[in-house]
């Protein structure tokens, strides 16, 4: 019955529609359009809570989501400073191997989503007032970090796998900058291993920003972060009565201060590009490689996260708006911008190792700085990262399934192996 009434009423509202159209029942097509105009008014889309903020306000919302950045790293060399030599002994044994600790760099980024979590997180490690990480442990974790970061990219792509060529244009894009960055990391690491050259010119240059002729500079907010941290160690204190749990719950506090701090100003700095990062992108592919370079330094320094920098480019690409060869130069330079997040954290470190975390934050730097000079500039050497991300996204377009073993294994396989393994070995 009521499929019969159903096919009886929706042929009546066809034929009343039809002649309204036709002009044949005018009087109802005037009912039917007033029924329009009355039931579906024009309704502006609201704006995100970020984007209706007011302008002052939303800066000094990002000045006070780097405070809190800065506690948290604060906090957490403060953390592991009360976990005592013996606890962290066997992680320092483990990192002294750079191929374990490059493994580490890449499977921490890639579990948080973000290199600037983990790059601030290993600044902490190293500047912290006691028994702190060893920078040549930390170098090569840096190196991971810069690598494992690359995953966000191909997640996105995968977003492009029902359509073959969007697909293939939009994987190009996204794995260019992991053959970048395997690329750095081959020839860098090694190097580093025999000549410790980054180590020793980050040391170099940390010791003339630190100091000039004896006159030592202090941070004007170490008061203010020291100040802080203490009522959260005093609740701590009174939460916990031994006093490594007190030192593990300070490690947790300060880590999720530090992904929340950055998950938020991330957030905020995205509602304040919103409208101008693609406009930005669009000018540096119709310029220079140079200015490309430049422009995706000085975004991702805004959004404080390459991974929107170059997460933007994946949907362009898989749109035919740009090639892998324009979005290269743009890649390279969020890889430089995202150092930014480094040398913020080092800014918090305080006590006799605060140099030891500005010289790991500048290795950081050095590290996309020499990778950008020795790959980029040789036309020959910079096909390969394109050639390659190429002959990767064919492969991936023929058979999606070598997409989802690449990610699965080269991000998450292969450093879980190393971990195996170097326990085994142990």
């Amino acid at each position: 019955m009521w499929t019969g009434s159903w096919l009886w009423f929706s042929r009546r509202w066809n034929a009343s529609e039809l002649a309204g159209l036709r002009g044949g029942e005018g009087e109802h097509a005037q009912d039917r359009s007033t029924t329009t105009l009355t039931t579906q008014p024009p309704v502006s889309t609201p704006p995100l809570a970020e984007e209706a903020l007011h302008p002052l306000f939303r800066a000094l919302l990002v000045i006070a989501l780097l405070f809190v950045f800065l506690v948290g790293v604060n906090a957490l060399g403060d953390g592991f400073k009360s976990l005592g030599q013996n606890v962290l002994d066997s992680f320092f044994a483990a990192t002294e191997n750079p191929f374990f600790a490059l493994m580490v760099g890449i499977l921490a980024t890639t579990l948080v989503q973000s290199s600037s979590v983990t790059t601030a997180l290993i600044v902490g490690l190293v500047a912290a007032p006691e028994n702190a990480l060893p920078i040549a442990n930390a170098v090569p974790m840096i190196m991971g970090a810069n690598i494992g970061t690359t995953v966000t990219n191909t997640i996105v792509s995968m977003a492009h796998m029902g359509r073959p060529d969007e697909f293939r244009r939009a994987f190009e894009v996204a794995t260019v900058h992991d053959f970048f960055n395997f690329m750095a990391v081959a020839v860098l690491l090694p190097m580093e291993m025999m000549t410790g050259f980054l180590r020793k010119l980050a040391t170099f240059l940390a010791s003339g920003l630190t100091g000039f002729g004896g006159v030592q500079y202090e941070s004007p907010i170490k008061g203010a972060l020291k100040a802080t941290i203490r009522p959260i160690k005093r609740g701590l204190a009174w939460l916990f009565e031994a006093e490594q749990a007190q030192a593990v719950a300070l490690i947790l506090v300060a880590a999720a201060l530090i992904f929340v701090a950055l998950f938020l100003l991330v957030r905020v700095m995205r509602s304040l590009m919103r409208s101008r990062v693609e406009g930005y992108v669009s000018v540096a592919l119709k310029q220079s490689a140079m200015l490309g370079i430049f422009l995706g330094m000085v975004v991702t320094v805004m959004v404080q996260s390459s991974s929107i920098t170059t997460a933007l480019l994946v949907p362009l690409a898989g749109a035919g708006l740009i090639t892998v060869t324009q979005a290269f130069p743009i890649t390279i330079g969020a890889n430089i911008g995202t150092t930014v997040t480094a040398l913020l954290a080092a800014l918090a470190a305080t006590g006799v190792n605060a140099g030891a975390g500005l010289t790991i934050a500048l290795v950081h730097l050095l590290f996309n700085l020499t990778g950008t000079v020795m790959i980029y500039p040789i036309p020959s050497i910079r096909k390969i990262p394109i050639e390659g991300a190429r002959w990767l996204a064919a492969a991936a377009t023929r058979s999606r399934r070598w997409a989802v073993i690449y990610v699965l294994a080269l991000f998450y396989g292969i450093p879980a192996l190393f971990a195996f393994l170097n326990q085994m070995l142990r």
